[in-house]
């Protein structure tokens, strides 16, 4: 039998990756606890005998493991919280400039897409895939951090993997999400739609081309995230026809599922600047970056405006 980890774990972010991961630990054992600002995300996890306080309520203590999975643009008020001597374990697909000179005991990247009912606290994985979990300059894990995660060997909700270097799976991540993100974000469509919808497939296979050349050109090492490695993806898209039967493929699978920007839009506020802002800063002085710039600054306007999500941007981006 497992026996309890010591110390408590909080969860900053009870979203479906926060939630997903936050659950599978307790049920590892782990003594877990989820802050929030969300008073539905709250009320949901109360009622379902979830431990959960509101970020407002919640005073970090030193030597506390925390797991960071909110949004980005959240990150500096919680740092502001954080005392000396607390474990930050970021896992988010962003990359914040904030977090670049932050202690963190460890960084985890998720590639399966999770999302929360919004009737109860109950996560569901809509699209599985692995959690990738190590350090960000190649030293080993501390073991406390470790054998925490090791806690979910075993679970069916995502694969636990281990890895020397978490940035690599980081950037290959970021070359789908700024792909994926913004363009269902802006036109308001799911992931499936990206594939279906002509406009969306050529705009998304073009920007996929685009992140990865950015990527290669910075000499950015990148992981496997998915079944091909980046450069093998970077070849398909190349040959447009093996794309398309690709896209067929991989279509249904996607059907029903939303990036993580989607609904933000209308809010004001989006990770688009820890999206393909990080990837136009890499591109800067090394390789044109067209369509990049044309997608973040027609989601600037859009976040500045609060607009509501068209399919139309998807033409009007075609002819840009």
């Amino acid at each position: 039998m497992k026996q309890p980890v010591q110390g408590s774990v909080t969860v900053v972010g009870a979203g479906g990756i926060g939630a997903t991961i936050g659950l599978a630990l307790a049920t590892g054992g782990a003594d877990v606890e989820f802050v929030e600002i969300d008073p539905r995300r709250i009320d949901r996890g109360r009622r379902a005998g979830v431990a959960i306080r509101a970020f407002d309520d919640w005073t970090p203590r030193p030597g506390e493991t925390i797991i960071l999975a909110t949004k980005c643009y959240d990150n500096a008020a919680v740092l502001a919280r954080l005392p000396a001597g607390a474990a930050l374990v970021p896992i988010q697909n962003g990359f914040d400039p904030g977090l670049e000179n932050a202690a963190l005991a460890g960084e985890g990247i998720a590639s399966f897409v999770a999302a929360c009912r919004p009737d109860r606290f109950a996560p569901g994985i809509t699209r599985p895939g692995d959690l990738h979990i190590g350090s960000g300059d190649g030293r080993p894990l501390d073991g406390t951090i470790r054998d925490l995660f090791q806690r979910l060997t075993g679970t069916d909700r995502f694969r636990l993997k281990f890895v020397s270097k978490i940035l690599p799976y980081k950037h290959a991540k970021l070359m789908y999400n700024a792909a994926i993100s913004p363009l269902s974000a802006a036109a308001g469509i799911d992931n499936g739609d990206l594939l279906h919808d002509p406009n969306a497939r050529r705009l998304f296979f073009a920007l996929l081309q685009e992140n990865y050349a950015i990527l290669d050109a910075a000499g950015v090492e990148l992981g496997q995230i998915g079944p091909f490695p980046p450069r093998t993806v970077a070849r398909i898209l190349r040959t447009r026809w093996i794309a398309r039967i690709l896209a067929k493929f991989f279509e249904p699978s996607l059907r029903g599922t939303y990036c993580s920007m989607a609904g933000e839009i209308e809010t004001g506020r989006t990770e688009i600047d820890n999206y393909n802002g990080h990837l136009l800063r890499l591109a800067e002085g090394r390789v044109p970056a067209p369509l990049n710039r044309a997608v973040y600054e027609l989601v600037k306007r859009m976040e500045s405006d609060r607009s509501k999500p068209d399919r139309a941007v998807l033409a009007a981006l075609l002819k840009a």
